[in-house]
């Protein structure tokens, strides 16, 4: 074993020593200096435009000296990836194809180009920016990725298309114009880190995909937020979602996962939960949603705790048969909770219940909310209070929190204009 190690590790420092640096300069040709390379070799491409697309089917780096531009000219993809450890670094990627059908991109990483590693570039005017597909230990940081924006939406393709992977990295991306900024599919163990995402359809649409971990992540001014559908075992914190016009973030048919820290401000629904269940919700802020929550499709048996639901104009839309308790430990805060702390412990000595009928007759009719201070819904609220008959299933905190557990909630309810 030992012998065999130290032939590896000659063979290891002797293909380094061989690696080469090969300039390209404009006027010169990218696929001819890749045809020239060796595995392991770096390319240098200096500042200027290069027209054409390129197949790197080779170990190698392609690294831009002042931000030259590659242009694809409007057909097929950029640049394929086409091997195994390949690095692309620094460089303008823009004018793809437009053919949907074709899954025209800026950089298409085929099947098999494990390690491959893209960060610090530009995408303009791409149809997709990074199509990703079977590919393991994929590294995509510190890019900026702008679509199509002349296109509807619909016409336009993903900024991050990942399919099939395992162990990706998509950090501190700048993403915008795009369908979708970050699709997964069938895609475990990935990390998504502190992206930053606007003016898509969904920030993050997520799909039959587990054990993944998404931190730090910014999505604002789309129609929806965080889409994470169909998983399980995947933890989601300390991510911000505001000004969404339909969700902030959606957890539909998720199961054994965790929520925390995160900002849900300004969307149309804060949280939008249907089908999840033994998933926790913790220290999470709902604030200045025209929804807080709705919560829906049998979605039991989670935790749901030391969160902050405040200024929604209506806190919960609650559809179902029978309560489900939250705030077993911690209790969650209610803005709009009208109990009171006699014993001065921090929780509210009367529980809160977030679905009474009133709330029921605004959530179907909703020219219902201009009475709603007036005396007949108060008489209304106070009839079903005290006869069970016209009682309604609800959320259920029986000991509600007093304060607020996040000290800067004010900020976001002024982000939210409401």
């Amino acid at each position: 074993m030992r012998r065999l190690a130290a032939v590896l590790l000659l063979g290891m420092a002797a293909f380094s020593a061989g690696a080469a640096t090969l300039q390209v300069h404009p006027g010169d040709r990218i696929d001819v200096a890749i045809a020239q390379a060796s595995a392991g070799d770096t390319i240098e491409l200096q500042r200027g435009t290069y027209v054409g697309s390129l197949r790197i089917d080779k170990p190698l780096a392609l690294v831009g000296i002042g931000r030259p531009t590659i242009s694809g000219d409007g057909q097929g993809d950029v640049i394929r990836v086409a091997s195994p450890d390949v690095r692309i670094e620094g460089v303008i990627v823009r004018d793809s194809g437009d053919d949907l059908g074709a899954q025209n991109a800026g950089i298409y990483i085929q099947p098999g180009s494990d390690r491959a590693v893209v960060r610090h570039c530009d995408f303009a005017h791409v149809l997709f920016g990074l199509w990703i597909e079977k590919s393991n230990q994929v590294r995509v940081e510190d890019n900026l990725i702008t679509g199509m924006r002349e296109k509807l939406s619909s016409q336009r393709g993903n900024a991050i298309q990942l399919y099939n992977t395992d162990g990706a990295t998509i950090a501190r991306n700048h993403i915008s114009f795009a369908r979708d900024g970050i699709y997964v599919d069938v895609s475990h163990h990935a990390r998504f880190i502190e992206n930053r995402i606007h003016d898509v359809r969904y920030g993050t649409h997520y799909m039959n995909s587990y054990h993944n971990l998404w931190e730090g992540n910014e999505s604002f001014h789309n129609l929806g937020g965080l889409a994470l559908m169909e998983v399980r075992d995947i933890e989601v914190r300390n991510n911000v979602a505001w000004g969404n016009a339909s969700h902030g973030i959606m957890l539909r048919t998720i199961q054994d996962s965790t929520f925390t820290g995160n900002v849900s401000a300004g969307n149309g629904v804060g949280l939008f939960v249907y089908d999840a269940e033994y998933v926790a919700l913790r220290n999470n802020l709902v604030v200045g949603n025209a929804v807080g929550v709705h919560l829906w499709a049998g979605s039991y048996n989670n935790e749901v705790d030391g969160n902050d639901f405040i200024g929604n104009t209506e806190q919960v839309s609650y559809v179902a048969t029978r309560d489900v308790q939250w705030g077993k430990r911690e209790g969650n805060y209610w803005s709009n909770y009208l109990g009171w702390d006699a014993d001065a412990d921090g929780y509210g000595d009367v529980p809160f219940e977030a679905n009474e009928l009133t709330d029921r007759l605004v959530s179907r009719y909703p020219f219902v909310k201009l009475l709603d201070s007036s005396p007949a819904m108060q008489a209304l609220g106070l009839a079903a209070r005290q006869f069970p008959v016209l009682r309604v299933a609800t959320i259920f905190d029986a000991h509600p929190a007093m304060r607020p557990h996040h000290a800067d909630w004010s900020k976001w309810l002024e982000r939210s204009g409401r």
